[in-house]
């Protein structure tokens, strides 16, 4: 929190609550709505009552030049508000603040929610016989809007629909807890002025009105000069509200403040990106904002650099959280436009990649770097020699798995290094050095939960792999939403008689993408069996079945002779091979690592962007 200043005080809480009720302190607009339950409000009367602590309320003022966030008025004060400049803005305290201003300041009933998330309206009263009563227990009583309380016959238990009402039963109304003179003349013409009436009264003030009346909340101030990162996270920090804003949604607020609608503008090229390009369906505002800040990053680094200011000097390339509160205006709408094409860019490639939806994309992270590079190259990236050297990061970034945990610093090499490369730069990027496939990770790819796995699929996919009925390119048969997916070569039932361990059957080495239909076909049969099935039902000759089953790398007469170890060991050759041809760098074997002899691998599905659940297979048993 470098340049931010506070200031910690206690304020009264009639003095906040008349901050709220004038629009001198509103909400900030990245504020979530207000979502407090009845049980909680109830709570919190129950706690002023007795003058216990509620907690600290943060503030912040307005007016910095570093700091502009679009306000709104709080629940429950005139709509005419929008229109006045707030003083400060709530960032810790908005539902304890609502709560109290519609509870004790408002006349109409206030919103709420019922223990099951229902919407309700209630107001609130204190029972004057029991907030005296240091025994005394639960002396808030929620009523509903009509002020009448009903048994569930729908029978009248309690009516304070009128002033008699409250006044014969001493509850007195929370909303008048402020002004009070009033309905006490009121409540002792009732009693035609009864002393022990009265006396309850006064005792009630005594004890309860005036600590209402004097009760003080500390309160943080953070001051104007605090900057916008800052104040993003010291909110995230402190808010009671449990749920974590995206940057997204900070930064949509902070771009309302300048009239520009970040959401709305979002959202129309959300829909193009999605319903266009089925691979793009999965990325998030905040991939489209790290995209723009990348760019807009190095824009400035070269900038200043064309200006003579010395590479250790100027500025860096980043996306990180920070660096995306720092755009403005101006550099979304220079950059929001090309960013888009860059995504759409981004799916061409992959498409040559053979990689056609979301599900199948190893790292949705991935597409923040790729999209920048895109944008950045323009033309040059469409030469084939660019499409392999880019292919060359986008594999070694996949098979190293190397997108799975914090890579904002990974992106910020990944963009200068990736277009260095194309335009003949010394070196190689970062990615494709670092990454590193051992051999042995084929034993341990189980599911597509892991981006190496969803990576080899796509690989071989991008060979020419071909349904074992139809012979059609799965590439094609994926475009057209065929229902492909992975299943055994060698059967589970099979395998299982074979006493062949699930770590070792469930490997990569022993699966490949097949229609669903044709999985039926396979069913839990050997495979010298469930091949002469298939090439008998579809007429394929064994010398075409041979050339369809090399194609997703698997040797035709290993599989015709039911060697599943002979089989293991050469398709996990093979597909050594395919990644060793993606990455550009070999891959050490280990001998005797793809036969009986050796120990099974602990399950280690490795690092997960998302889950997604393994298809449902039909193998018999």
């Amino acid at each position: 929190m470098i340049g931010a200043t506070f200031d910690s005080t206690k304020t009264g809480l009639l003095e906040l609550l008349r901050y709220v009720d004038s629009g001198k302190m509103q909400l900030p607009d990245f504020q979530r709505g207000w979502v407090w339950d009845d049980e909680r409000i109830r709570s919190l009367l129950e706690s002023i009552s007795v003058s216990f602590p509620i907690g600290a309320v943060m503030i912040l003022e307005t007016g910095g030049e570093g700091v502009t966030f679009k306000p709104r008025p709080v629940e429950g004060t005139d709509d005419s508000l929008a229109r006045i400049g707030p003083d400060t803005l709530i960032l810790d305290g908005q539902q304890r603040l609502t709560s109290l201003y519609q509870a004790l300041m408002s006349p109409v009933p206030v919103q709420t929610k019922d223990p099951k998330g229902k919407a309700i309206e209630r107001h609130y009263y204190l029972d004057m016989e029991r907030a005296v009563d240091p025994e005394a227990d639960e002396t808030v009583l929620s009523v509903p809007a009509d002020r009448i309380v009903r048994t569930f016959r729908g029978e009248v238990k309690t009516d304070l629909s009128q002033a008699e009402g409250e006044y014969g039963q001493s509850l007195f109304p929370a909303d008048q807890v402020f002004d009070a003179a009033g309905w006490r003349r009121g409540y002792n013409q009732h009693w035609n002025y009864d002393s022990q009436k009265m006396e309850l009264f006064d005792t009630f003030e005594r004890l309860v009105i005036k600590r209402f009346e004097g009760y003080q909340i500390p309160v943080i101030t953070l001051g104007k000069e605090t900057p916008k990162e800052a104040v993003c996270l010291v909110f995230e920090k402190v808010n009671t509200g449990g749920v974590t804003l995206s940057v997204f949604e900070l930064l949509t607020a902070s771009f309302a403040a300048e009239n520009f609608q970040l959401r709305d503008d979002w959202r129309a090229r959300e829909e193009r990106l999605k319903g266009e390009h089925p691979v793009l369906r999965g990325i998030q505002s905040d991939d489209f904002l790290q995209v723009i800040s990348l760019l807009t990053t190095m824009a400035r680094r070269r900038n200043a650099s064309g200006e003579g200011t010395g590479v250790e000097s100027a500025p860096g390339i980043g996306c990180r959280r920070r660096d995306i509160l720092r755009l403005g205006v101006a550099d979304y709408e220079a950059w929001a436009d090309r960013a888009e094409t860059g995504f759409i860019q981004a799916a061409r490639f992959l498409h040559h990649q053979n990689i056609f939806n979301a599900k199948d994309l190893p790292y949705r992270t991935q597409l923040v770097p790729l999209a920048a590079i895109m944008v950045d190259l323009g033309k040059e990236a469409e030469t084939d020699t660019a499409r392999q050297q880019i292919a060359r990061w986008f594999w070694s970034g996949i098979l190293g798995e190397l997108y799975g945990g914090a890579i904002e610093t990974r992106f910020a090499r990944d963009l200068p290094e990736v277009v260095a490369m194309v335009r003949g730069g010394d070196g190689v990027p970062s990615a494709i050095g670092e990454a590193n496939f051992q051999a042995n990770r084929l034993l341990t790819l189980r599911t597509r939960n892991s981006a190496a796995y969803k990576g080899v699929h796509a690989l071989l996919m991008r060979q020419g792999g071909r349904d074992f009925r139809t012979g059609e390119r799965i590439e094609a048969q994926t475009f057209f939403d065929d229902k492909i997916d992975i299943h055994h070569i060698f059967p589970k039932a099979w395998c299982q008689k074979q006493g062949i361990a699930d770590k070792t059957y469930d490997s990569i080495i022993n699966k490949a993408a097949v229609s669903a239909y044709t999985n039926r076909k396979v069913g839990g049969r050997a495979p010298s069996v469930y091949l002469g099935t298939l090439e008998r039902d579809a007429s394929i000759v064994p010398e075409r079945m041979d050339e369809i089953l090399a194609s997703h790398q698997i040797p035709a007469q290993l599989l015709r002779l039911d060697d599943f170890w002979g089989f293991y060991a050469t398709r996990a050759e093979n597909l050594l091979k395919l990644i060793e041809d993606a990455l550009g760098t070999p891959v050490v074997r280990d001998d005797g690592l793809f036969t009986s002899s050796a120990p099974v691998e602990e399950y280690d599905d490795g690092p997960v962007e998302w889950e997604v659940d393994e298809p449902l297979e039909v193998d018999a048993g």
